[in-house]
Parts: C-alpha cells; sequence; structure tokens
C-alpha cells in the first residue's frame, strides 16, 4: 500500500520575542493510502498545528515532511499553494463558504487556481454535488441552505480537485448530532471509495467514525490505536 504521509521528527515552535514557544516536540506519523484517520488531543496539544503543516498552511521548524513522494518541508511558498490546492482538500468547521456564489460556484473555486474552462467546472461541480446528495441545491446561496447543506457543499469543494487527502478541521463542531451522523456517514462513503480522510475532533463519538485515531499530548504522539469497528452510528 502507498505511503502518502511520512512525518519524521516534524517540529514546531513559535516565538514571543527571544522566547521560544515549542508546540511540537518530535511527531513521528505515516499515513497509508486510503486510511480513515482522526486527530484528537486537549487543547493545546498541538493537533491543530500538525493539522496546519499537513495541510500546508503552515511550515515546520524541524524534521521533515513527505507528501507524496515530495519533500514539502523544503519547498516555496509558491510551490506549497500548488500542493494545497492540488493534492488537499480541506473541510472547516465553519464552512468557510463564499455567500455571494452559488453551491455549484463555491465548489468550482479550486478549479479555477487549477486553470479549469468554466464549462467544465460547472460539470465537475454539479457530479460531486449530486454525489454528496445536493445535485437540486447547485443554485442556492449559502444563507439558502442548512447547515449540513452548507457542509455537503463544503465537503464537495473539497473533493472536486481528486485530491490525494481530505482534511476536515472539527467538521461536525457546528452541527446537531442528527446532521453530524449524517456528515459522518458521508466521510464514510468518501472513505469507501477510496479516498484518505484525515480529521481533527475533539469528541470520541466522531473519532470512533474513524478507523483509526493518533491522540497528541503535549506536542507529541501519546497514542496510536487502529480500530476494528468503524462507523458506527453516534446513538449506539
Amino acid at each position: 500500500m502507498k505511503e502518502v504521509i511520512s512525518l519524521k521528527d516534524v517540529r514546531k515552535s513559535y516565538y514571543l520575542g527571544k522566547q521560544e514557544l515549542p508546540v511540537l516536540k518530535g511527531i513521528d506519523l505515516s499515513v497509508m493510502e486510503n486510511e480513515y484517520i482522526s486527530l484528537m488531543g486537549p487543547s493545546g496539544s498541538g493537533k491543530s498545528t500538525l493539522m496546519n503543516i499537513i495541510g500546508c498552511l503552515d511550515t515546520l521548524t524541524a524534521g521533515t515532511y513527505v507528501l507524496n513522494g515530495k519533500d514539502v518541508s523544503k519547498m516555496s511558498d509558491d510551490e506549497l499553494a500548488d500542493v494545497r490546492n492540488m493534492e488537499i482538500g480541506f473541510v472547516f468547521q465553519q464552512f468557510n463558504l463564499l455567500p455571494r456564489l452559488t453551491a455549484w460556484e463555491n465548489v468550482a473555486l479550486p478549479l479555477i487556481y487549477a486553470g479549469v474552462n468554466k464549462k467544465d467546472r460547472e460539470e465537475r461541480a454539479r457530479d460531486i454535488l449530486a454525489k454528496v446528495g445536493l445535485a437540486d441545491r447547485a443554485h442556492h446561496k449559502p444563507n439558502e441552505l442548512s447547515g449540513g447543506q452548507s457542509q455537503r457543499v463544503a465537503v464537495a469543494r473539497a473533493l472536486v480537485n481528486n485530491p490525494s487527502i481530505i482534511l476536515a478541521d472539527e467538521p461536525t463542531g457546528n452541527l446537531d448530532t442528527k446532521t453530524s451522523e449524517e456528515i459522518m456517514e458521508l466521510f464514510g462513503q468518501i472513505h469507501e471509495q477510496g479516498n484518505t480522510v484525515m480529521l481533527v475532533t475533539h469528541e470520541e463519538d466522531i473519532a470512533n467514525f474513524t478507523k483509526r485515531i493518533v491522540r497528541i499530548r503535549d506536542g507529541v504522539v501519546e497514542s496510536d490505536t487502529v480500530r476494528k469497528l468503524a462507523n458506527k452510528l453516534i446513538s449506539e
């Protein structure tokens, strides 16, 4: 099986004047193609910083990060931007949809940066919206969608470029229990279709949908557990 992510002795520090504030203190992590993983940890554990490094939204202080065979720890800002657009699909807690754009236009945004023409953008965006159950909402704007529908649009946008990995940061944080179940079932379907999915969550019942749980504490990996059962309903 192909290795998608390889982190070796990854460290990240921030600086307050001359004072060093270490956040990640030597993370080793390997993620294989088509894994379904949750990153967990208390506030201040470093899990969000780690997610930002994996998503090429932040750079590491020391160590190596190889994504799909490419050493991103040595890339320029422009190269990192290309990796973010082509290799990684992001899903955020706040949805991050542009309010003046329709659902399909929001989904198609990454394709603009990839240089895809408008006709192909719309066709691809509509296909992806259909896959997440929103074919009839393509022309609706975010204020005409429910929270669950907005998050489905965000998931569709993350999928539109066929990325190597889907990164979801607290994807159910703003949703009620029933809608959270629906979104997690959608992630399960995405995983079953061959996608690598990694999500950050502080909720055990959400993490229990995934097949592997990596717990971060005080900037290091505290535990890394592969689960035999996954995608169980939250209510079970």
